[in-house]
């Protein structure tokens, strides 16, 4: 069944969101992407000038991801208006909004407006198959920032989540000598389940000396100053987690080391089957508030 969505702001991820939506036979009235030109000419996207023109078209809002970097306003790299985060609520009123990375704070003001707010980051579904193009992003990271191939070269994935699996598997793919880090037991043991070379997190010092590229995942740091002072110059460091990673980055900076901290791939390497992505999380979001079948 066709809808109808407003979106408000956002970056390429929205824009082609917005673009697959619109040819689906959907409706689409936007704001906050006047930069944008390559929507004008499409059937089904109208321009709003005005925010309350753009929020009262439909009930589905479609905002941001990430919602906010400042905690103020929300992302709008291709307008020149600031949204604030409070007028945007305040006009929302009593609709669904949807959106990523939303901060807490947001979810108060969702409550004093009558919102039902989704963090479609949350998605379980959306986390998996951006797995995909992280992945994808680390080894063209990894292919344009050192001078060897990925064949044969030793590669050590520090964490072994949801990105570690898909990032280890496309490597091995490649013939790289596939080395993981975690520190539970059964993460070692899946490791080894899945072929590769494992080791724990707990007990990484000098055997960090041999790999070429090191690919971090975990949210918190893993290789400190201790711990860097055994990588070799010529090792490409790679930090996939947000803020503040897993690298000390002060001081691989200091040692002249080579680190590469890559956020949000997705939404850069691939952001027209992220946006893919986006929309089937977001129309399986819609079947279960209105309990469609």
């Amino acid at each position: 069944m066709n809808k109808t969505f407003t979106i408000i702001g956002g970056d390429l991820r929205i824009i082609k969101l917005a673009k697959i939506l619109a040819e689906d036979n959907n409706i689409v009235y936007i704001y906050g992407l006047e930069k944008v030109e390559e929507l004008r000419d499409i059937k089904n996207i109208t321009y709003c000038e005005k925010l309350q023109d753009a929020v009262k078209q439909s009930e589905i809002i479609i905002g941001p991801i990430p919602f906010s970097s400042d905690g103020i306003n929300i992302n709008t790299p291709f307008s020149n208006e600031k949204i604030s985060i409070r007028e945007l609520m305040h006009n929302i009123n009593a609709k669904i909004l949807i959106a990523g990375n939303i901060l807490p704070e947001v979810y108060d003001l969702a409550n004093d407006e009558y919102i039902e707010i989704i963090d479609i980051m949350k998605r379980e579904e959306l986390a998996v198959l951006n797995t995909i193009a992280t992945a994808e992003g680390a080894i063209e990271i990894a292919i344009t920032n050192t001078n060897k191939i990925i064949h044969g070269s030793q590669i050590l994935i520090l964490g072994f989540g949801r990105i570690g699996k898909v990032l280890a598997r496309k490597l091995a793919g490649l013939s790289a000598k596939v080395t993981c880090a975690a520190r539970k037991d059964e993460d070692l043991a899946w490791i080894r389940a899945y072929g590769h070379m494992e080791t724990n997190i707990n007990t990484l010092d000098q055997n960090l000396e041999k790999y070429d590229i090191i690919i971090n995942t975990v949210p918190h740091t893993i290789l400190t100053e201790e711990r860097l002072k055994y990588v070799k110059q010529d090792c490409l460091l790679i930090d996939l987690a947000s803020n503040p990673g897993g690298i000390d980055k002060k001081v691989a900076k200091e040692r002249n080391l080579k680190l590469v901290w890559a956020l949000a791939l997705p939404g850069k390497v691939a952001p027209t089957t992220t946006a893919e992505f986006l929309k089937d999380t977001v129309f399986n979001v819609l079947k279960e508030i209105y309990k469609e079948i």
